[in-house]
């Protein structure tokens, strides 16, 4: 099935509203290396910053763009306005935050 990911990419000179496309099994939601592969083919080289916001900064210091925030997705006919089910997804697939001292 399709998987359209909305994300917003924060530049010097403002956000500019982005697509994705990824394919998914029946029923299954995207992952964080599907996210990031998704990036990587769009040209733009991230990794997870911010598990709960679901921000992704970019790897590269001479990147033109200051980081990538997913607004939401569209997957099997559903909407989602927010990204609170993806972000639960990807929650849930990384490991834990180290508590502090």
């Amino acid at each position: 099935m399709e998987c359209i990911v909305h994300f917003e990419v924060l530049h010097s000179k403002g956000p500019k509203a982005l697509r994705g496309l990824l394919f998914l099994d029946e029923g299954a939601a995207p992952t964080e290396s599907q996210l990031i592969d998704m990036f990587k083919d769009m040209k733009f080289n991230v990794r997870l910053s911010d598990r709960e916001k679901l921000i992704f900064i970019p790897v590269d210091a001479g990147a033109e763009y200051s980081e990538i925030r997913i607004t939401g997705y569209d997957a099997d006919g559903k909407k989602s306005g927010e990204d609170h089910d993806l972000k639960s997804i990807v929650s849930n697939l990384l490991p834990p935050k180290p508590s502090g001292l």
